[in-house]
């Protein structure tokens, strides 16, 4: 009988780079010898290390463990990755005694097929499945024959976003055992120069604090976390791991103009994160779920975070509530200015919320849409505020009109582009796709909240995201006839903190320069100027390529096109899905990210019996059930 063991590498990163390693054995559980704590039921993991390169926010990450049977009979070791959902795998292989089985990247379809006939045969391997809020499960194993080394390598690469004026690296540390060569290394090149760099961990204590080193100077900063054997133990001459945690990584760059353009062999990106904005006033509309399903934690979490909410809403705002279960209610008629006196009544009206009845989510929000329009039309609003309304619910509709496809059309017909609609969805019982449809069709996007302990500090936490918009019907034009491929150039909403990033393709690969026209509405006037990158600027960034990995401009170009086509595949129907699907499937071929288009096959040496794996890209509508 082979005895099992189980090798786990956590790696749980919102940003890009993060690890949690984990080494169990499923049976023949033998105690461990104080003075051989490195081998674990046979089996030693002498490796483990994440190394992350950031050029340009752009991460590419590689995630290498190496493992050494020692015992005397094979084994079975499994390897689980956790990655942050933004990121898309580029990259797998397994390394058996100096023998690398890679994994291939296929269209999804092609690759079903030859995973189905796997199954049929019994041979099946690891996947990828969502496994919590940001991240989601890659999972492989392999039988190692005694005396055997196996080394597992994965790559995989996203674009970091920019929220509250940082960068943020989420890394989760928890080896659960000790490892004689464990390592997180960080380098980060910023053409525009790095202004701050911090790093900490809840679990570092003040002998683990000296080894984090953290250096930054000009464009480049490093991070390493690398403790030694004694480092990691708990006490003296225990052999259980002191590094349980969380350790993050957050820093900013240089900002001396509004926006940042980057030239780099036929492909360009330009970063917009304009600062010291006075900030708009908003005009937000609450629309909520008070139905029967909502009783209990769930509405007690929605009037906690709503409470919080009111401490932050500024005198300049206007804001109401609208309430619906199986009829529809409001605080006010219009919207109120958040005076000192209205906030207060609206504390009182949060607290004396309830929850009884159906769910009439097209009344409630298009009470709410009414209201705003009125606002608009009446002029009790300023004519340069961003409105937006957040809508909450935690069931379908099932009363009024409960056709989710007629209500996204009725919705995005009554709002007609001039606001934002922000979806949120209370625990498991959503409807998903629905709200991120109908949310993507009126320029704003849907969030999944947790019903865990901390649902109240998620709904805030999403508050805090819009509640500072700088500026309102963004624009960043460039010239037709010099650019062949574009994303995403107009945005409804720029906030404080945050960064608009647009990527695009030359027709001539040559090109060495460009010039934008940027336009915007601000709290007191119109932002509008042109902004250019010139030649030398550009030959200047070809003299630094010894700290950037690759074409780093071409493959973030490529990452945010196929992000956008995906999104815009969610509202598309008919051809115009099919031509978005074909354009975001080339790119994922050509570029092999494992997309929801394409999957990794992963096989296996001869002695595993040739066993096949697929390793696909889940979404979110798809919740958190696993793919086999």
């Amino acid at each position: 009988m082979e005895n099992n063991l189980l090798l786990c590498i956590l790696v749980l990163i919102p940003a890009f780079a993060s690890s949690d390693f984990l080494l169990t054995h499923v049976r023949n559980i033998k105690k461990r010898n104080a003075d051989n704590d490195l081998i674990v039921n046979g089996i030693e993991i002498y490796s483990m290390k994440i190394d992350s390169k950031v050029t340009s926010r752009f991460a590419h990450n590689v995630i290498t463990s190496r493992a050494v049977n020692r015992g005397n009979v094979s084994k079975e070791v499994f390897f689980d990755v956790e990655l942050p959902k933004t990121a898309f795998i580029t990259n797998f292989s397994m390394t058996v005694d100096g023998v690398t089985y890679p994994g291939t990247i296929k269209e999804k379809e092609a690759a079903k097929k030859q995973y189905e006939k796997a199954v049929s045969r019994g041979q099946t391997a690891g996947l990828v499945k969502a496994s919590g809020r940001k991240t989601e499960k890659f999972t492989v194993s392999v039988n190692i024959k005694a005396a055997s080394k196996v080394t597992f390598e994965l790559t995989y690469e996203e674009l970091l976003k920019r929220q509250f004026g940082k960068y943020e690296m989420f890394i989760k540390v928890k080896p659960k055992q000790l490892v004689k060569d464990f390592e997180i290394e960080v380098d980060i090149f910023e053409p525009q120069g790095i202004t701050e760099l911090e790093a900490e961990g809840t679990f570092i204590t003040n002998e683990l604090q000296n080894t984090i080193k953290k250096t930054f100077s000009g464009k480049k900063g490093h991070i390493s976390f690398k403790p030694t054997l004694d480092q990691q133990r708990t006490c003296a001459n225990c052999s259980q791991s002191v590094l349980d945690g969380d350790f993050t990584v957050k820093y900013d760059v240089k900002r001396t103009t509004p926006d940042n353009l980057q030239i780099v062999n036929g492909y360009f990106v330009h970063f917009f994160a304009p600062t010291n904005l006075p900030k708009l006033s908003k005009n937000i509309i609450f629309v909520l779920d008070t139905s029967g399903s909502m009783y209990g934690r769930e509405i007690e979490q929605t009037k906690e975070a709503l409470l919080k909410i009111l401490d932050d809403i500024k005198e300049d705002d206007f804001f109401n509530f609208i309430l619906f279960d199986s009829e529809i209610s409001t605080w006010k008629e219009t919207l109120i200015k958040a005076t000192p006196e209205n906030l207060d009544e609206a504390r009182k009206f949060v607290q004396r919320i309830s929850a009884q009845g159906l769910t009439n989510l097209h009344g409630g929000l298009m009470r709410g849409i009414d209201i705003l329009n009125a606002a608009h039309e009446e002029n009790l609003v300023p004519r340069r505020s961003a409105s937006i309304i957040i809508m909450l619910t935690d069931g379908h509709p099932n009363v009024g009109l409960s056709n989710t496809q007629e209500i996204e059309k009725a919705v995005k017909k009554a709002i007609d582009g001039k606001y934002t609609l922000y979806n949120l969805g209370f625990g498991s019982g959503v409807d998903y796709g629905f709200l991120e449809r109908m949310a993507l069709e009126n320029k704003g996007l849907a969030r999944r909240i947790y019903p865990d302990s901390d649902a109240a500090l998620q709904l805030q936490g999403f508050y805090d995201e819009v509640s500072n918009p700088m500026l309102i019907d963004v624009e960043l034009n460039y010239p037709e006839n010099e650019i062949s491929d574009l994303t995403t150039n107009s945005f409804k909403h720029f906030y404080d903190g945050s960064e608009i990033v647009v990527a695009g393709r030359f027709v001539d690969s040559n090109q060495n320069h460009l010039s934008v026209d940027v336009r915007g509405e601000g709290a007191d006037n119109a932002l509008s100027y042109t902004t250019q990158q010139g030649a030398e600027q550009t030959a200047q960034a070809f003299q630094e390529q010894q700290y950037i990995f690759g074409e780093y401009i071409e493959r973030l170009w490529a990452y945010l096109t196929i992000e956008q086509l995906l999104e815009k595949r969610i509202t598309a129907t008919g051809e115009e899905k099919e031509n978005l699907t074909a354009q975001a499937l080339a790119l994922s071929l050509m570029y092999k990210f494992v997309t929801p288009l394409t999957s990794m096959v992963v096989t296996k040496p001869e002695e595993n019996d040739n066993e096949e794996g697929i390793a696909d890209k889940p979404t979110e509508a798809e919740g958190m059930c696993i793919s086999y």
